[in-house]
């Protein structure tokens, strides 16, 4: 007889759902500091975010049980982010995330914080050896 498969606490959820709530914000910061013009795009992931880290429900359990199709249907997540999050979930990474990071400076993503200005920025990455928000 097989073992019944647990299903992840509460705790457990708001871990994984702050995690996946994390990576968007990620993007939008990382975007906003690439000087994307689609102010748009930038605020769906910061919404995408809210609506994620507030979820009751783990996320992974939303895409396990509904598949795309059940994080489309959350509030505020579009197909695009829908998959992100998919892939998220089933990799633990997402590849347009990695190649953004690699493409922003540490010091320009420093610069998105309000009152960091170019010499900060750059004395917490040399000095420091700070790399990431």
């Amino acid at each position: 007889m097989d073992a019944p498969v647990a299903t992840p606490g509460p705790a457990a959820a708001a871990r994984d759902n702050a995690a996946v709530a994390d990576l968007l914000r990620e993007m939008a910061t990382l975007l906003e500091a690439q000087g994307e013009d689609n102010a748009f795009r930038i605020a769906a992931y910061r919404r995408a975010a809210d609506t994620v880290a507030a979820l009751p429900d783990d996320v992974r359990q939303v895409f396990e049980r509904d598949g795309l199709a059940g994080l489309d249907a959350l509030p505020t997540i579009g197909p695009g982010i829908a998959a992100a999050i998919a892939e998220i979930v089933q990799t633990g990474r997402w590849a347009r995330l990695d190649r953004l990071r690699g493409a922003a400076g540490p010091e320009a993503v420093f610069r998105t914080i309000p009152g960091v200005g170019a010499a900060l920025a750059l004395r917490l990455h040399d000095e420091l050896g700070v790399e990431t928000l």
